[in-house]
């Protein structure tokens, strides 16, 4: 039964080659004693180098991040400053980038809606692509509501589609909570938590109407709940 699979299997990878002039190549990789397996990852390498980049747009261009107002500052970063939150933006890509799903998953704030989901249906949400990665922009100013602060950090999020392998671009917000040093509050509470994920909405021009419109974005994103 595994020689007839590996057969079929090999078939089919000939006959991918076939559609663009590499059945030559297969056919004389097996003439000259390469085993399936070598063959089906030569294909496999041809067919990946073919594949249209991923090339997401650059800073300042529609799809793109926006443009830096300044280097980011060397040095230990502050994990309750809103550079802190930053890091665990860049630290939930960097693990759904290797699958770490479970650990990118402990990121959420586990009493909202996505927190609290199971391992298999958080999962299933990245389940359509075969590689994904993102750029993280400059967080937004720290603003504070009811106990708690906020921070709102663009991300470029970019990866492959697992169907058709065509490169996939979006630009997000992440939206972070901590709980500020209120009685009750644990340790864990007090560090910066994914609250929601949406749809990157740029800042006012009027910084008067950022307060207004962060608390705007933190209450429609996503539906999520905000419980403690």
């Amino acid at each position: 039964m595994r020689g007839m699979t590996g057969a079929a299997l090999l078939l089919g990878l000939v006959s991918l080659a076939a559609c663009d002039g590499r059945e030559e190549s297969a056919i004389d990789n097996l003439a000259n004693g390469a085993n399936a397996s070598q063959v089906e990852n030569n294909v496999r390498a041809e067919a990946q180098a073919l594949m249209e980049p991923l090339a997401p747009p650059e800073p300042g261009t529609p799809g793109g991040l926006p443009v830096e107002p300044a280097p980011a500052e060397e040095g230990a970063i502050d994990p309750d400053s809103a550079q802190g939150a930053a890091q665990v933006v860049q630290g939930y890509y960097g693990l759904l980038e290797e699958q770490r799903f479970s650990d990118a998953q402990d990121l959420w704030n586990d009493k909202s809606a996505i927190g609290a989901q199971d391992d298999a249906h958080f999962a299933a949400r990245f389940r359509g692509f075969s590689e994904i990665h993102a750029n993280i922009g400059s967080p937004a100013e720290i603003e504070g509501a009811a106990g708690s602060s906020f921070v709102t950090v663009p991300v470029q999020v970019y990866g492959r589609l697992k169907a058709n392998g065509k490169p996939w671009y979006r630009l997000r917000q992440v939206v972070l909570r901590r709980v500020d040093a209120v009685p009750g509050a644990s340790e864990a509470d007090r560090r910066w938590h994914i609250e929601s994920i949406g749809a990157y909405v740029a800042p006012p021009a009027d910084e008067a109407d950022n307060a207004t419109q962060t608390a705007q974005l933190i209450s429609a994103t996503d539906g999520l709940a905000r419980k403690h």
